[in-house]
């Protein structure tokens, strides 16, 4: 049985992204900074038949929490074939680059860029056991600067300073990361699930968490001749779903 980590799991888009992969048969480690949380989801998620899960305390922005994570799963299963960074923070709002104080830029950095860094490098050797190693980034299309410099962008307006920027950044280290792993049997790709109506959003967004989560597994869960080193967005509106960087 492949085994998964998903950040940030225990609600909204994470949460939904491990039922689908639990369905699939996959074990899945529900990651969550509130171990209790996590747990209460696991719970709760057990009585509805998913049974192939566990709740496990991980805080990317703390690299003590990471490593407790890294070795439980290596204590339990040796090996790990999937890590999602999906955990992430918007920031406080708005976020103009005149205004918006260095330390909120920090914050929201130390989270979605620094802390997808920390899981990843401590995760590498366990993902190197498995046979068919993913990695995927979750990003935001406000993390592509062709998009963002083109004026006819349906999201040209919405500018930010932390968020947008944060992702951006990780979207760069995904291509080298990518790069550096192409010659083993790794896929390491960014994957933007859409403008999705979450909480992390107050719902203003028009996709649905079902066609986010379904577009993260699917662009997961890719064979041997799957791309790497790739940029996927579901609100790219053709069958390639390849967004511009």
């Amino acid at each position: 049985m492949q085994t998964v980590l998903i950040t940030g799991a225990n609600r909204s888009i994470g949460l939904e992204t491990a039922k689908k992969l639990s369905e699939k048969g996959l074990f899945i480690y529900l990651g969550s900074r509130d171990l209790a949380k996590g747990e209460a989801v696991v719970k709760d998620l057990a009585e509805k038949g998913f049974k192939n899960m566990k709740a496990v305390e991980i805080d990317v922005t703390s690299p003590d929490s990471v490593s407790k994570a890294r070795d439980l799963i290596e204590k339990e299963q040796g090996k790990l074939d999937i890590l999602i960074n999906n955990a992430g923070i918007l920031g406080v709002q708005p976020q103009t680059a005149e205004a918006t104080a260095v330390e909120n830029i920090r914050e929201v950095f130390e989270t979605n860029f620094f802390g997808a860094i920390t899981v990843t490098q401590a995760f590498l050797e366990l993902l190197k056991k498995s046979d068919r190693p993913r990695i995927s980034n979750i990003t935001s299309g406000l993390g592509s600067l062709t998009l963002h410099t083109d004026p006819q962008w349906k999201y040209y307006h919405v500018k930010n300073a932390a968020y947008g920027p944060s992702k951006s950044a990780l979207n760069a280290y995904t291509i080298v990361l990518a790069y550096e792993l192409r010659e083993l049997p790794f896929k390491v790709n960014v994957i933007d699930p859409g403008y999705t109506a979450t909480d992390f959003n107050h719902h203003s967004g028009p996709g649905s968490i079902e066609s986010a989560a379904t577009f993260i597994v699917k662009h997961t869960l890719t064979d041997e001749d799957g791309p790497t080193g790739q940029f996927f967005s579901n609100d790219i509106e053709d069958e390639t779903g390849i967004s511009p960087w």
